[in-house]
């Protein structure tokens, strides 16, 4: 029978995580507060979620790759279906059954991840070969057509780049990543010369309004109004900010000229009422949750856990960069939450559900069976 010491537990890594939601919390209350009841409910979820995903031995999910990658597509999958899709916004990316209301794309990062450390920790001595790169190219193409088609690209994108990490992490050659990437920039550059080109219609048209108000902001004042509105609230907060919960007529949030500032802005939020200092602290405790995941990436016992924790790690840090760089005008609007700070139960709950797997993975090194280490 497995055994595990509490001793062995990374204590730390819930602390870090527990201290940025309660944070975020507060954060949300003075955003909006009507939300901030259920989010303490998604935390003391996801909470127990954690606990109990950290006490299961991750090699159990590693017998199971096949039921999880097409329990995954056809979560994403049944989205389509009227009976069950939830739209909002012009996007349909929730799953509805009378009350109970969850985003699966979340989730799907997770169910990636779990699959992917199976496949490459697999394959991982042939993950240079031909063959290996395109059927794993196939199998992570199936989810992310699904996700994109909600249309929910900041999210493909995302999942993408996390896909990538974890390949790499496998031991993707350094000849094969130049590469892709000598191809890749000069690709986005003609594409974002394409997008500026009047008349283009590849990209939804949400996806291009976004886009060129970002890089045209003064043909498109008022597509641009959310980012600069976020931009000037995060710099009138100055070092210390405002305040948590102020009352000033001059905020920018009480005006309610930041929109979605309990999730997709909250980052403006925090600028505005506790300054660079706030804001340092988001992004210090990000770093340090992503640094401890790549630090038990670094001493798992094998190249599953190693991958898994990898997985966690870069949708935390791409996820968290994507988020700050949005809020900072750094990058177009694309709709994605602060892990752990932004209000969102499904997000939430399933990040919690990525930090118990690390947990375990650190657990793994120090197991022991009837005793004997």
């Amino acid at each position: 029978m497995l055994k595990y010491k509490v001793k062995n537990y990374k204590f730390r890594l819930v602390i870090e995580v527990m201290i940025l939601n309660i944070f975020g919390i507060l954060v949300i209350g003075s955003a909006n507060p009507g939300y901030q009841t259920k989010q303490i409910i998604g935390m003391i979820l996801g909470v127990v979620v954690m606990v109990f995903t950290s006490l299961i031995d991750y090699e159990y999910y590693m017998k199971l790759p096949w039921p999880i990658y097409v329990f995954n597509v056809c979560m994403l999958a049944v989205i389509m279906l009227p009976m069950f899709g939830d739209s909002a916004k012009g996007a349909q990316r929730w799953i509805q059954i009378g009350s109970f209301k969850f985003q699966p794309s979340e989730l799907a990062k997770i169910l990636i991840i779990l699959f992917f450390a199976y496949y490459f920790g697999k394959h991982y001595e042939h993950i240079n070969q031909l063959k290996t790169i395109m059927l794993s190219l196939f199998l992570v193409g199936i989810p992310l057509v699904l996700i994109l088609k909600q249309p929910d690209l900041s999210t493909t994108i995302v999942t993408t780049m996390m896909f990538a990490f974890m390949m790499f992490a496998a031991g993707l050659s350094w000849k094969i990543v130049g590469g892709v990437i000598a191809v890749t920039v000069p690709m986005i550059i003609v594409l974002l010369n394409v997008i500026l080109t009047k008349g283009e219609t590849f990209l939804a048209h949400h996806q291009y309004i976004r886009i060129v108000a970002w890089l045209r902001p003064e043909d498109y004042p008022s597509e641009a109004l959310q980012q600069s509105n976020s931009i000037i609230a995060i710099g009138s907060g100055q070092l210390f900010g405002k305040g948590l919960f102020n009352s000033e007529a001059a905020s920018l949030k009480n005006g309610g000229f930041v929109i979605e500032q309990h999730t997709d802005f909250i980052f403006a939020i925090i600028g505005e009422e506790l300054g660079f200092l706030g804001c340092a602290f988001v992004i210090v405790m990000l770093l340090f949750i992503t640094l401890e995941c790549i630090w038990i990436a670094k001493r798992a016992k094998d190249m599953q856990g190693r991958l898994i924790a990898v997985g966690v790690a870069s949708i935390i840090a791409m996820q968290s960069f994507v988020n700050v760089c949005v809020n900072t005008g750094l990058m177009p609007n694309t709709g994605l939450t602060l892990p752990f700070v932004s209000y969102g139960l499904t997000s939430l709950v399933s990040m919690y559900i990525g930090i118990g797997l690390v947990l375990n993975v650190a657990l793994q090194p120090r197991k022991y069976r009837s005793g004997v280490r």
